[in-house]
């Protein structure tokens, strides 16, 4: 019995030691399959892995390439960039051959953000309508599962990209898919949108190195990127070290090509003031580093009224984003008309996105779709001797000032040098601009709108567009 199981185990070895080496598969990364979407007008990145040394080619329909996969077994290719259209197919041959099919090229968008972004069509405004609607074979989306990281992740696990239908548009980022509805109506061309999103996070795990390293205010958390622990208010993610989300969700797609990101975040982050336009100098700048993309569109939501029992910590976040307007290539959807004071989820996610669509058509691709923003604040002055403030605003009052009910404009504020802070009267002066006062406060130097987390005021542009909050001081 002895001899046979040594003769068995030499048997063994010998075809272990002489059987030929076993090749890798090739492989891609987790973004790209079948029925994804490229982006248009931008060179074609694909990469994978494969056995060190392996020559990897890739072609699409006239364009092909070759690369030799690195010691690590990474490959990555190039090919020249495509107009809006497919569906193609595209072949890739290496140790194994994979066919990608069904790949479209047109607009692909990140989606990012906490619960709000992440939120879902079944689960927005007349679900069951706008699923059964939900037949749009050119609208594509992939959803990357929550995962955290100590360290950047080469690559992350999807479920791959599906086609829009009544079967997987009701598990959408309802934002993302609304706002690719109104892109696609406007520019007739397919759009991906990527859901990388989290509900309950924080800024700062979404952030990169380089974008805290950029922004001084943000140098205690670049000096300690290991060690910089932070929860939400309710301590419900407990993997909030600075970088964990970036390196497990963002890291793992950094080569892919794609137009611009939609953010979606802040209720975490409440009470910080204006730290958070800090924090969104770093995320900004940070992205537009990591992708390769300078002056990538970045798009935001406005956080709506919600009763966080902080009365002025709200609008303390509303004034640092919109402070975040004053970099280049941003856009933000006020939301304070369409929230719901007793759900931090408004189900109106089809007029946010409306809204976030209308800012890129504009200014990221050309169109004229009217009035793109509400009335967003120029300069304030005083004219003397008046005892008030007049409040100006930048061309987005186009059509004019007015208010959303018809009644006198709501929610200003007056104050003077001792800060005390009075109920003021609005009055829309020219349909351009406002004159603010109080019989309480002689002289004002200071002055404020929405300065609540309840306020839902009610001024609007001619397009019915709301008015952000803020709070300006006399120079």
């Amino acid at each position: 019995m002895f001899l046979k199981r040594l003769l068995l185990t030499s048997c063994i070895l010998a075809a272990l030691l002489f059987a030929p080496a076993l090749h890798a598969a090739t492989t891609v990364s987790s973004i790209i399959g079948n029925n994804m979407v490229l982006q248009r007008n931008a060179p074609v990145v694909l990469w994978g892995w494969d056995d060190a040394g392996t020559k990897v080619t890739v072609g699409i329909g006239k364009s092909s390439a070759t690369a030799t996969a690195g010691d690590d077994g990474s490959w990555a290719v190039s090919l020249p960039a495509m107009k809006a259209g497919g569906p193609h197919e595209i072949a890739i041959s290496g140790s194994s051959k994979i066919t990608l099919k069904n790949v479209l090229v047109g607009e692909v968008w990140l989606c990012s953000g906490q619960s709000n972004m992440e939120w879902t069509v079944s689960r927005s405004l007349n679900p069951k309508e706008e699923i059964a609607a939900g037949t749009h074979p050119t609208i594509r989306h992939i959803k990357f599962p929550h995962k955290t990281s100590d360290k950047p992740l080469a690559n992350a696990t999807t479920q791959g990209w599906t086609e829009t239908t009544p079967q997987s548009v009701a598990n959408y980022t309802a934002v993302g898919y609304y706002f690719a509805r109104n892109l696609q109506k406007e520019l007739g061309v397919p759009v991906g949108l990527i859901g990388c999103n989290w509900g309950g996070t924080r800024i700062e795990p979404w952030t990169p190195p380089a974008g805290f390293k950029a922004v001084p205010a943000l140098k205690e958390i670049s000096d300690n990127l290991a060690s910089f622990p932070k929860k939400n208010d309710k301590g419900a993610i407990q993997h909030q070290t600075a970088l964990a989300i970036y390196n497990a969700m963002v890291h793992p797609i950094l080569p892919y090509r794609f137009k611009g990101a939609l953010w979606y975040q802040g209720e975490s982050n409440n009470g910080e003031g204006m730290l958070y336009h800090e924090k969104m100098k770093a995320l900004i700048h940070g992205w537009r580093k990591v992708f390769n993309h300078p002056e990538m569109p970045f798009h935001f939501v406005q956080l709506a009224p919600y009763r966080y029992n902080r009365p002025e910590a709200l609008p303390g976040i509303w004034q640092a984003q919109l402070k975040t307007l004053a970099i280049k290539n941003t856009g933000m959807a006020v939301t304070v008309d369409i929230g719901n004071t007793r759900d931090i989820h408004p189900k109106n996610k089809q007029e946010v996105g409306r809204r976030l669509a209308l800012w890129s058509l504009t200014k990221d691709y050309g169109r004229d779709v009217g009035v793109y923003s509400g009335p967003l604040l120029s300069k304030v002055d005083q004219v003397e001797g008046k005892g008030s403030i007049t409040v100006h605003f930048h061309k987005e009052t186009k059509g004019g000032l007015k208010t959303s009910d018809g009644k006198p404009v709501s929610h200003f504020e007056i104050a003077g040098k001792d800060g005390k802070w009075q109920p003021a009267k609005a009055t829309i002066v020219f349909g351009d601009h406002l004159m603010v006062r109080s019989k309480d406060v002689k002289e004002p130097v200071h002055v404020r709108y929405g300065w609540n987390e309840l306020a839902e005021p009610n001024l609007v542009n001619g397009a019915g567009l709301p008015a952000s909050p803020f709070q300006a001081n006399l120079k």
